[in-house]
């Protein structure tokens, strides 16, 4: 079965108005679907179930339960459900689980980029001018990175900054997620990233966890417009590039409108052009002056799993349990 397949089955199995999780352990309790490296399987599970709405889906219906929360039940059997009861009784739910901001994955994604040589700063959208745009979050990346090449003899170091010095690194944007369940999700947080990193060498969609039935589409998107895609992992260096990014040349015009409305921005390109230009004698104290200014890492495994037990992140070792 497809995942959808499994949810109406559930429905038909269940006969009531159902919450998510009520449909997530019926699927496990028959087997109806194998969730494999799924994550966070129950949020695929509402997230799939709203999807049938939100598509105008005529063969599932919803109400609202009086802990607030949705019921689904399939329309052939509205004949057969008493919907005035349904409110008068409590369904019963399991408490929610605390759960991570998406800005908690920062840390994850900067120690594994870290750990490829590349420094990686967050972009806060509300220090912007006009910050309570709802267009910046178009313009803006999440975070920014950047990879210098490393040559080890001096001469050639000098020779290279001379012939061309935008050859002496690359800038990414990344622009990152939670989770990504459904092929709207996918279009509109891929064309998110193609917005926020037409600036850039590379651009790139990170997310925490993706739905395995969107690889084709991924692929598709990948061809046609280049942004790669990053599967993160809450172990950082179990991380996966699904789909590697197109090189393309900076766009120093939309550089310098991110420069102009922010100063978080505006001081990355800065140190980044200090690091550049300097002399011998001053580059490794003006690396070390980026690498403050960039985003924090983790290195070691206990330190990694101590942050994400802290911030209710879903760890590693943990996942074949949940499935």
């Amino acid at each position: 079965m497809t995942i959808k397949e499994a949810i109406l089955k559930s429905l038909s199995d269940l006969k009531k108005p159902s919450n998510y999780m009520e449909v997530h352990d019926h699927i496990i309790s028959r087997r109806y679907y194998e969730f494999k490296v799924a994550k966070t399987p129950q949020a695929t599970i509402s997230s799939q179930l709203g999807e049938f709405i939100r598509n105008g889906d005529t063969r599932v219906k919803r109400i609202k339960g009086e802990g607030g929360g949705y019921l689904y039940y399939l329309t052939k059997d509205e004949d057969s459900i008493d919907i005035d009861l349904v409110n008068q009784v409590a369904p019963e739910t399991k408490p929610k689980s605390k759960t991570f901001l998406e800005r908690d994955l920062h840390v994850l994604l900067s120690s594994f980029l870290k750990n490829t040589g590349i420094y990686a700063k967050t972009i806060f959208h509300e220090k912007s001018k006009n910050s309570k745009d709802s267009h910046q979050k178009w313009i803006h990346p999440d975070m920014v990175g950047i990879r210098f090449l490393s040559l080890q003899n001096k001469v050639s170091q000098a020779f290279l900054r001379s012939v061309n010095r935008a050859d002496t690194f690359k800038m990414t944007s990344y622009e990152l997620k939670k989770e990504i369940n459904t092929d709207y999700e996918l279009k509109k947080c891929f064309f998110q990233a193609v917005s926020n990193s037409s600036w850039a060498n590379f651009g790139y969609l990170v997310a925490f966890e993706i739905s395995d039935s969107l690889h084709d589409e991924m692929e598709r998107l990948n061809q046609s417009f280049g942004i790669g895609i990053i599967e993160l992992s809450s172990n950082p260096f179990e991380s996966k590039i699904l789909f590697p990014a197109r090189y393309k040349e900076l766009d120093f015009k939309t550089i310098d409108k991110l420069c102009k409305i922010n100063s978080e921005f505006e001081g990355f390109i800065e140190k980044t052009e200090k690091l550049l230009t300097a002399t011998e004698r001053y580059v490794k104290s003006t690396e070390r002056e980026l690498e403050d200014f960039c985003d924090d890492y983790l290195e070691q495994d206990s330190e990694i799993e101590k942050y994400c037990r802290e911030k209710h992140i879903p760890f590693a070792k943990d996942m074949n349990e949940e499935v």
